[in-house]
Formats: C-alpha cells, sequence, structure tokens
C-alpha cells in the first residue's frame, strides 16, 4: 500500500480530509488482488484522490458517491478543472479508477448497490421483457433492443403519467415510425416496426384487444436477401492468416481467436463464450451452448484451428482459475474477454494487410462461400453456421458464380 500512497502532499491531504479516506487502504487490497499493476495503482488512487477532493467541494456525503455523481465529476469538473498539480485529468484513467472505487464502497457496505428506475414505464417494460424471454425466447441483445425502442414510445405518449396501453392511437403509432424515417435505413425501419408489433402482441396476451394498433404499423419494405453478401476471396483470407506472422503481444491469442471465426464459422459472441470443457481435444469437436438459436450444437474441431488454440493456451495464457478459453491480459484478470477484444483483433489484422474491409461478421460469410464452392449442400451449411432458416443461406448462392453461369438463360438478342 505504500506505493500506491506515493501521491503528492496535496493529494494526501484530499483524501485524508474527506469521508474516502477509511476505504483507501480497502481499495488498494482490491485492486492488488484483481492483478493491476503497482504503477497502475498508484494512478488510480491519485485519481480517488482527485475525486475525493471534488466531492468535499461539493459537499456530497458517503452514500451520495454514485453513478450520478461518477458522470458530474467526469463531465462537469475535468474539462475546467483548476485544481493544484499534479491531478490526472484524462477521463478515461478517472472513469476505471471510480468504476473500481464503487465496487469496493458497495461491496463493504459504505454505499448501497443501485436501484432500478421506478415508475409506470419502467415496469411496463420489465413485464415486456419478461414476457420475449419466457414466452419467446428472445436472445439478450434482441430483448434490450425492443425495450430501449417501446421506452421511446412510451415516454414519448405518456410521460410521466400512468401507462394505459389502450389509450395508444393508431395515429400515433404511425406518427411515431414517421418521425424516424429521415435518416434511418430500412433494415432499422423494419427492427422498429417488429418491435412495436412484439409489444402489442405482448399486450393482446394481457387481454388488450390491439388490431387497430396493429393494422396501423406499415410494413417496411426491406429484402433482406436482396443485396449481395460481401464475401472475402480466398486469397484475402490467407492474408489475413499470414498477418499474425509477426508476433505482437497477445498475438496468440487474436490468431486463435480469428480461426474461431474462419474455419468455425462462430460468431464474436460465441467466441467469447468458448470455454475450455467445450473443446474435446481426443474427439476432436467444439461444443456451442446458448448460442443465438438457443440450443447446444457440436462442431468438427479442425486441426489447424486446434493448434492455434493450444499454442495460446499453452504459451500466452495467463494463469487463472477462470475456465474461458479466452481471458483478458491485463487487470482486472481472471475474467473473460468481451466481444469487442474479437472485433479489435479482426480489424486490427485488416488493417496489417491493407484488407478494405472493417465487419468481422463477414468472415462467416467466407465459411458459407467455401462449403458452397465444395458442393456442400444449403442444409448442410444452414446446420454448421447454426442458421434457424434456409433462407438465411439460401444467400450466399449469389456470389457462387461458377455454378450461376452454368444455369444462366442467355440474353435475348445475343449471339449465344
Amino acid at each position: 500500500m505504500e506505493d500506491e500512497l506515493r501521491l503528492s502532499l496535496h493529494a494526501r491531504a484530499w483524501l485524508e480530509q474527506s469521508v474516502l479516506d477509511a476505504h483507501v487502504s480497502g481499495y488498494c487490497m482490491y485492486l492488488q488482488s484483481r492483478g493491476y499493476a503497482p504503477s497502475t495503482r498508484r494512478v488510480y488512487v491519485g485519481c480517488v484522490a482527485h475525486f475525493a477532493h471534488w466531492a468535499r467541494g461539493e459537499r456530497l456525503g458517503l452514500k451520495r458517491l454514485d453513478e450520478n455523481a461518477v458522470a458530474r465529476y467526469l463531465t462537469e469538473h475535468l474539462p475546467q478543472c483548476g485544481c493544484l498539480e499534479p491531478v490526472r485529468r484524462h477521463v478515461h484513467d478517472n472513469r476505471a479508477a471510480l468504476v473500481q472505487l464503487l465496487a469496493v464502497l458497495r461491496s463493504s457496505g459504505a454505499v448501497t448497490m443501485p436501484c432500478k428506475p421506478h415508475g409506470q414505464i419502467e415496469a411496463e417494460l420489465e413485464r415486456f421483457d419478461q414476457y420475449m424471454q419466457q414466452a419467446r425466447g428472445l436472445a439478450d441483445n434482441t430483448r434490450k433492443q425492443r425495450v430501449a425502442i417501446v421506452r421511446r414510445l412510451l415516454s414519448g405518449a405518456f410521460g410521466s403519467r400512468p401507462v394505459v396501453p389502450a389509450r395508444l392511437s393508431p395515429a400515433g403509432m404511425r406518427r411515431f415510425i414517421v418521425d424516424h424515417t429521415d435518416g434511418w435505413s430500412a433494415g432499422s425501419m423494419h427492427v422498429i416496426a417488429g418491435s412495436l408489433r412484439g409489444y402489442l402482441r405482448f399486450r393482446a396476451s394481457q387481454g388488450d384487444r390491439v388490431q387497430a394498433l396493429l393494422a396501423a404499423i406499415p410494413s417496411i419494405a426491406h429484402w433482406r436477401l436482396a443485396a449481395l453478401p460481401e464475401v472475402p476471396t480466398e486469397v484475402e483470407i490467407e492474408r489475413l492468416l499470414h498477418s499474425f506472422d509477426q508476433p505482437f503481444p497477445s498475438s496468440r491469442r487474436a490468431y486463435a481467436m480469428v480461426r474461431c471465426l474462419v474455419d468455425l464459422g462462430l460468431r464474436s459472441s460465441e467466441v467469447v463464450r468458448l470455454g475450455l470443457d467445450d473443446i474435446d481435444w481426443q474427439v476432436g469437436t467444439v461444443r456451442l451452448g446458448k448460442a443465438k438459436s438457443r440450443r447446444v450444437d457440436i462442431l468438427p474441431l479442425p486441426r489447424e484451428t486446434g493448434r492455434a488454440i493450444s499454442s495460446y493456451l499453452v504459451s500466452e495464457r495467463p494463469p487463472t482459475a477462470n475456465r474461458a478459453v479466452f481471458v483478458r491480459h491485463v487487470a482486472p484478470y481472471d475474467e473473460p474477454i468481451g466481444t469487442g477484444v474479437v472485433q479489435r483483433a479482426v480489424r486490427e489484422a485488416y488493417l496489417r494487410c491493407c484488407l478494405p474491409h472493417t465487419r468481422v461478421h463477414i468472415l462467416r460469410h467466407s465459411v458459407a462461400s467455401r462449403l458452397l464452392s465444395a458442393g456442400t449442400p444449403l442444409k448442410e451449411i444452414a446446420d454448421v453456421l447454426r442458421h434457424r432458416s434456409l433462407d438465411t443461406a439460401a444467400i450466399y448462392t449469389k456470389v457462387d458464380t461458377a455454378r450461376l453461369s452454368a444455369v444462366a438463360l442467355p440474353w435475348p438478342g445475343s449471339a449465344t
């Protein structure tokens, strides 16, 4: 703890004069237990001292130190801070330090856990979310997206008044959608309309008469299979994989993740959920559970993919009790990575080999394209990619130019 408290005289005074003085020791021990380096711990304690000084000036007691107070400190104080040097004014460092501080204060009981927002609208949205999860089996991201859209609808229709779905009007439903037409793509409009229909069907399950409201929601023209999918060529895939030949920090982890995307067609969310117990090294299979299709799938583990994963596990993965295959390499340790780590690894690989792509999902497209070129039936392609509908896999037939040219009819008036 002595290293962390090597602060300037005024920073130490800020802590000693604040309501956080009794919690500094526990904060330092918490950071150390999570694997933060001494230099990082010292920076974070300095940020906490700065925050404590601001909170004392704002006359904020311990119970009022929450996310709202942190947001005010970051947005109101830091941009115009005139406190004595040296203080750290980087928003990223301060936010990271204060997130850990709130975790320590709440674990010790000094600060209460944040309460869910109350009110008629939030209660209605909570019931809607439970319906989507229990009756419809929708994925977490889908539910969050729909709840956010319906929240805007209900807030505009009722404000602080009680939520009475029967008072929603067909004209109000149409107006809500029309207000979003400018600057929104057809796909986004399709999502908005589908979210509103989902909410109205929920209300119908509660006994409300919503037929007129459902009829008022326009059908958005969105031909999801009309466009050609973006598919990297075989040459581009080789360039992408060779971009990992030169080692760099966490290169083995990045390479293993990209092999999972390219060889198995995994989604980013499936890569981060992959566990050590999901890989059967003797049989050579990978088990995918809790996927988007809400079922357990077993996929063969290609040799090159297995080599990449084993190389990462043996040579680069830090010691941890976490059972996830891909874990954090920086503090806090003992936690799996997020999808942002996968996406960043792919985008940085695109930049290294000068490819024009930015999307990670197109690597799934490359798997489907390779299987189709090898003569694999659409049903098997849909099974490998865990598609619930053959229509989703059928779009890849549009990029199979060799087979399309074989069945193409001659153009009227042409020489052949």
